[in-house]
C-alpha cells in the first residue's frame, strides 16, 4: 500500500535539551515538533452505499486503505435503522428489532432499501414496488415537491433523505472509531443509473448528515478504479478491454472499461481508465431471489397447516422467514439441499421444511433469464463485440450464485469468468482512494478517471423562422451530452439570433436504449425551462451596440452533475440543478459581474446556500415575485458598442480627404444592462434551505439524545459495577488488611443503601444522579484504596530507588577517579550529585523506619508519589553529567618534544589509569581509540574520560 503518502502528518521529532537552573539544579525540558491535527482533519473515508448493505473504508496518516469494521467487527454493516420513541437503532442491532418475540409492530419501526425511494416522485413505479415489499409501511405524498416521506405518528415523520441522512451520520461514527480521529470528508459510491434527482437526493442526504462529500462516484467506476490501481504494472499504451459484470442485492449492472497509458501535461504518461459502455437492470438482484424463497417457505408452513393463520399477514413472522431464506440462498450456493429452519415462527409455532437448489433455480428462472440483459446493453453502448473484451470480472455478492454464474459465462462465451478480485469491498477500496486523491492531506500515484453519462442531456429552444412571408416557430434542439460521453467535461450554447425575451428547456436526451417499463421508473424526462426576459428592452436600448450573444456554460461534474458554470464567486460554481458540494459556500456581498454575453443561472437552493446578497447587486427578491418556488434573480448581460474618439468627430473634414485617411480603430466599451432569469424545476424540487436547516436540527437532536442515552446507560453500567466489585473486594486479603472494622461497616452499609436504590429508582434517575451516587461511593472509600493501591506499589518503587541509588554512588566513584588533567566535572557539579545521593539515603531510610511503625490500617507516610520524586531528581542529575561527558571538549595540550617517549609514556599511563579505575575486572570495559584519536593526546583524554565514565 505505498503509493500513498501522508504530507499533512510528518515524522515526529523530539529535541531533549539540558538546562542550568538558578538554584542549582538541573531540569529536563523536552520540546516536541509536530504538525497539529487537532483544527485539520487528516483522515478521509468512503461509504460504498448499497441499497442492502454499506461498506466504509478510510485512509489516514500510517494506515494506506482499509475496510472500516463495524461494532460487531463485521466488514459490511446493514443500511438501515430503526426508530423507536426514545431509541434509535442501526445496523445489525436494528435488523434483529424486527424479528424480536412479540414485537409485531416492531417492522413498522425499521427502516431498509432506502436507496429505491431517492429522487422518486409518489406516483413512480418503484415506489409502489417499495410498498408491496414492505406492506408495514404506509407511505404519504409530500404535497409541496410530490415525493414520498413515513409517517408513523404526527412527531414521528421523515424523508428518505433524512433516513439516509441517519445511516450516513452512523457509518461516519464506525469510521470515527475506526480511525480514531475526526472524519469529515467522504467519497460516496452511487449506482451508474442514477440520474440528476437521484443524485442531487444523495448530496441533500449527507448534507443532513454533516459530510462534505468530495465526490459521488459510481460504483462500477471505483471497482474499475480499485481493479486499475493494484495492477498498475500492467497497463500499457495498448488499450485493454475489461468488463466488470457487478449484480448486487437490488440491481445488475454490466459496465466495459478500457484501460492505457495516456500523456498529461501534468504529471507525464499515466495510467486512464475510460467507462465506454454501461447496461443495467434496476430490479435483477439478490434481493428480489430473497424474496421469492420467502415467499416459498411461506407456502411450505401454509401447507403444513400447523395454524389457522395466514402466515403471510404477520409482518414479524415474514421478516423472519426472510432472514432464513437469505442464509438458504447462501447455503444452496454450495450445497444441492438444506433444510431450513425457523424456531418460533408464529404462535410459538416450529417451521423446518427442505428446500433442493433446483426448486430455487425454478423459483428464480425468469430472473436468470434477464442476467445476459445487461452485457448486450453494455456491448451497445460501447459499440464493441464480445471478442474485443478481454476478461469478465464478476462483482457483488449475489454473482455468487451458481446459476447466475453458469448463464452469464454462457452468455460471455468465455473459457472461465474473472473472480480476481473483492467482490464485497472493491468499490469502497476504490472509493477510498479517490478520497485520498481529492483530499490535500494525501499524495497519491495519479490514476486518471473518464466516467461516461448514462443518459444524455440536451437542450430544446423554439426559434421564428420566416419562409415566403410566412412565419413559423421551429422546435431545435441541441446536444450537451450524448449517450457515453466522457466528463468531467464543459460544453457552451450560445444563444446568437435572440433580440427579445426567450426560454429554452433542458431536458434529457434519447432515450429509446431503456424499455418502457425503465422509463417510467426514470422519472420526469424534463430537467429545467430556463426563461429569460429584459433582453429586448435591452437590445432597444443599445441599438448601436454589437451583440456578442448570449451564452450559456454547463459542466457535467465528476459527480455526474449538470452545472451552469459561468459566474464564479472565488472557489464557488453555482449549479443549475441544485447540485454539488454539500457545504455552504462564504457569505458574498459584492455584486456579480458578468463578462460579455454569459448569463448566470442559480437554482433556488444554490442561491439561498451560496449567495447573501445585498441592494448593490440588485437582484428581485423571490419572496416578493414568486409564490411557487420557481426562482427569480437579475443577471447582466454585456454588450459591445461601438463608440468613436473624439478626435475623429470634426464637420470641416472634407469626404474625400477622409476618404484617404486611415480608418482608425473604433474604441469599444461594455455596456451592462439587467435581464431577469426565471428557472422553472421540471423533475424534483430540492428542499428549501429552511427545509434542510429543519432536517439538520432534527437528525442533530436525534444524535444529541443518543449520546445522552448513551452516558446515562454508561453511567449506570459504572455504578453498579462499582457496587459489586467494592462488596467483593471488602472481603480480599489485601483490603482485610488495611481496612478497618468501623470502616468496613460503615462502606458495607452505604453500598447496601445504593444497591437498593437501585433496584427502587435507579433504572429511572437520570444522568446527574447516577453520577452523584457514584462520586459519593468513590468518595468514602477512597481512603481504602489508597492505602491498598500504596502497599502494592511498594515494592517495585523501593526496588527501583535501590538500583538508582547504587548506579550513581558508583558513578560519582567513577567520576572522582578522573586525574585531574582530564577531569570535565567541577567541584561543585559532584558536589551536588553527592548531596543528592546523601539527602535521597537518609529520606528513604528515616521513611521506611517510620512506615515500619505503623499499622496498615492507618494512612502511610511512605508514598509512591514522593519515591517517583527521588528518582526523577536523581536520574536527572546522572543524565546531566553523562549528557556533559558525552559532548565535553577534550583540554588542548601542547605536544611533547620527543612524540615517540609520549606516545610510549602516553601508553603506559593509560594502562595504569584503567587498572586503578576497575574496581573489578566486570566493571573494566575497553573502548578502541577512533581515528581521530589515535597518536594524539586530545583523543586520549577524550576515549579516557569515556571510559571513567563507563
Amino acid at each position: 500500500m505505498g503509493f500513498i503518502r501522508c504530507w499533512a502528518c510528518p515524522r515526529l521529532k523530539t529535541m531533549a535539551v539540558l538546562v542550568r537552573g538558578t538554584s542549582n539544579c538541573f531540569k529536563l525540558i523536552t520540546a516536541t515538533l509536530y504538525v497539529s491535527l487537532l483544527a485539520v482533519t487528516v483522515a478521509v473515508m468512503s461509504v460504498d452505499l448499497g441499497s442492502e448493505w454499506m461498506k466504509m473504508a478510510i485512509v489516514k496518516p500510517g494506515v494506506p486503505m482499509e475496510i472500516v469494521l463495524n461494532k460487531e467487527s463485521r466488514r459490511k454493516t446493514p443500511a438501515i435503522v430503526c426508530l423507536k420513541e426514545n431509541e434509535r437503532l442501526f445496523g445489525d442491532s436494528a435488523l434483529g428489532v424486527i424479528i424480536v418475540k412479540n414485537s409485531v409492530k416492531n417492522p413498522k419501526t425499521v427502516y431498509r432499501h432506502l436507496q429505491i425511494l431517492l429522487g422518486k416522485k409518489h406516483d413512480n413505479l418503484q415506489v409502489a414496488l417499495y410498498q408491496k415489499r414492505f406492506l408495514e409501511h404506509q407511505l404519504q405524498k409530500d404535497p409541496m415537491r410530490g415525493t414520498v416521506y413515513f409517517k408513523n405518528s404526527e412527531e414521528m415523520q421523515y424523508t428518505p433523505e433524512e433516513l439516509l441522512g441517519m445511516v450516513l451520520n452512523y457509518s461516519r461514527g464506525l469510521a470515527q472509531d475506526f480511525a480514531e480521529q475526526p472524519i469529515k470528508d467522504a467519497v460516496i459510491t452511487v449506482p451508474a443509473f442514477f440520474n440528476q434527482a437521484e443524485r442531487r437526493a444523495v448530496l441533500q442526504a449527507a448534507q443532513m448528515a454533516g459530510l462534505k462529500v468530495l465526490q459521488l462516484i459510481n460504483d462500477n467506476t471505483a471497482v474499475a478504479l480499485n481493479y486499475g490501481v493494484f495492477r498498475r504494472k500492467d497497463i500499457d499504451n495498448t488499450a485493454k478491454n475489461v468488463m466488470f459484470y457487478d449484480m448486487g442485492s437490488g440491481s445488475t449492472t454490466a459496465t466495459i472499461v478500457t484501460y492505457q497509458t495516456v500523456k498529461t501535461k501534468e504529471s507525464g504518461t499515466q495510467p486512464q481508465l475510460q467507462i465506454r459502455g454501461v447496461g443495467f437492470d434496476r430490479g435483477l438482484g439478490g434481493f428480489e431471489m430473497d424474496l421469492r424463497l420467502r415467499d416459498h417457505l411461506a407456502k411450505l408452513f401454509n401447507e403444513q397447516k400447523k395454524s389457522k393463520k395466514d402466515v403471510r399477514e404477520n409482518h414479524r413472522a415474514m421478516a423472519k422467514l426472510l432472514k432464513e431464506a437469505q442464509r438458504l440462498k447462501t447455503v444452496l450456493s454450495a450445497n444441492v439441499d438444506f433444510m431450513a429452519q425457523v424456531e418460533g415462527l408464529m404462535d410459538d409455532i416450529d417451521f423446518k421444511a427442505k428446500v433442493t437448489r433446483a426448486e430455487f433455480e425454478k423459483l428464480c428462472a425468469d430472473l436468470f433469464e434477464r442476467v445476459p440483459g445487461p452485457v448486450q446493453d453494455a456491448l451497445t453502448a460501447a459499440e464493441m463485440k464480445l471478442d474485443e473484451i478481454e476478461q469478465v470480472i464478476l462483482v457483488g455478492g449475489s454473482t455468487r450464485v451458481p446459476k447466475v454464474q453458469e448463464v452469464l459465462l454462457k452468455a460471455v462465451r468465455k473459457e472461465e469468468l474473472g473472480k480476481n478480485i473483492n467482490a464485497d469491498e472493491a468499490a469502497a477500496m476504490g472509493a477510498v482512494y479517490q478520497a485520498a486523491a481529492l483530499s490535500k492531506a494525501f499524495k497519491v500515484k495519479p490514476f486518471l478517471v473518464r466516467d461516461a453519462t448514462v443518459f444524455p442531456i440536451q437542450v430544446e429552444f423554439t426559434r421564428e423562422t420566416e419562409e415566403d412571408g410566412i412565419k413559423t416557430l421551429k422546435q431545435n434542439k441541441r446536444v450537451l451530452f450524448q449517450r457515453m460521453a466522457p466528463y468531467p467535461q464543459r460544453k457552451v450554447i450560445t444563444f446568437n439570433r435572440y433580440n427579445d425575451d426567450f426560454a429554452f428547456d433542458i431536458n434529457y436526451g434519447d432515450l429509446s436504449f431503456l424499455s418502457q417499463e425503465d422509463i417510467s421508473v426514470f422519472g420526469s424526462l424534463n430537467l429545467t425551462t430556463v426563461k429569460l426576459s429584459g433582453v429586448g428592452s435591452s437590445f432597444q436600448k443599445h441599438a448601436d451596440a454589437e451583440s456578442k450573444g448570449i451564452k450559456a456554460h454547463f459542466n457535467m461534474d465528476e459527480s455526474g452533475l449538470l452545472l451552469l458554470d459561468r459566474v464564479k464567486l472565488g472557489n464557488t460554481i453555482s449549479t443549475l440543478f441544485g447540485g454539488g458540494s454539500s457545504e455552504p459556500a462564504p457569505n458574498v456581498t459584492e455584486p456579480i459581474q458578468v463578462t460579455a454575453g454569459h448569463i448566470a443561472i442559480f437554482s433556488k437552493t444554490a442561491f439561498a446556500k451560496h449567495l447573501q446578497l445585498t441592494n448593490e447587486a440588485k437582484y428581485i427578491p423571490t419572496s416578493k415575485k414568486l409564490e411557487s418556488p420557481d426562482l427569480i434573480l437579475k443577471v447582466t448581460i454585456s454588450l459591445l458598442l461601438k463608440e468613436e474618439k473624439d478626435g475623429e468627430k470634426s464637420e470641416n473634414i472634407e469626404p474625400e480627404k477622409d476618404a484617404e485617411k486611415k480608418v482608425k480603430p473604433q474604441k469599444k466599451s461594455k455596456i451592462s444592462e439587467d435581464i431577469t432569469v426565471e428557472l422553472v424545476i421540471r423533475d424534483i424540487l430540492d428542499p428549501t434551505s429552511d427545509e434542510i436547516t429543519s432536517s439538520k436540527k432534527k437528525l442533530q437532536d436525534l444524535t444529541d439524545r443518543d449520546l445522552a442515552k448513551h452516558e446515562r446507560e454508561k453511567t449506570l453500567n459504572s455504578l453498579e459495577a462499582f457496587i459489586f466489585e467494592t462488596q467483593d473486594k471488602l472481603y480480599q486479603e489485601d483490603y482485610q488488611l488495611v481496612v478497618s472494622e468501623e470502616e468496613k461497616e460503615q462502606i458495607s452499609a452505604k453500598l447496601s443503601e445504593a444497591s437498593e436504590w437501585m433496584d427502587e429508582d435507579g433504572y429511572t434517575a437520570t444522568t446527574k444522579q447516577l453520577k452523584e451516587k457514584l462520586s459519593q461511593l468513590k468518595s468514602l472509600c477512597k481512603d481504602v484504596f489508597f492505602r491498598v493501591e500504596e502497599r502494592r506499589k511498594w515494592p517495585d518503587r523501593l526496588a527501583a530507588l535501590d538500583s538508582m541509588l547504587n548506579t550513581s554512588s558508583f558513578f560519582l566513584k567513577s567520576a572522582k577517579l578522573i586525574p585531574e588533567d582530564d577531569q570535565i566535572f567541577t567541584e561543585v557539579e559532584l558536589n551536588m550529585l553527592e548531596k543528592v545521593i546523601n539527602e535521597t539515603t537518609t529520606w528513604k531510610n528515616e521513611t521506611v523506619s517510620e512506615q515500619e511503625k505503623r499499622t496498615p490500617k492507618e494512612r502511610p507516610v511512605l508514598l509512591s508519589k514522593d519515591i517517583e520524586s527521588k528518582l526523577a531528581l536523581l536520574d536527572r542529575e546522572v543524565n546531566y553529567l553523562l549528557n556533559k561527558a558525552k559532548f565535553a571538549k577534550p583540554k588542548a595540550k601542547a605536544k611533547a618534544k620527543n612524540s615517540t617517549s609520549s606516545d610510549k609514556s602516553s601508553k603506559a599511563n593509560n594502562t595504569a589509569e584503567e587498572k586503578v579505575v576497575s574496581p573489578t575486572e566486570e566493571s573494566t570495559v575497553v573502548v578502541p581509540p577512533t581515528e581521530e584519536s589515535t597518536g594524539t593526546e586530545s583523543g586520549r583524554s577524550n576515549t579516557l574520560a569515556v571510559r571513567y565514565l563507563v
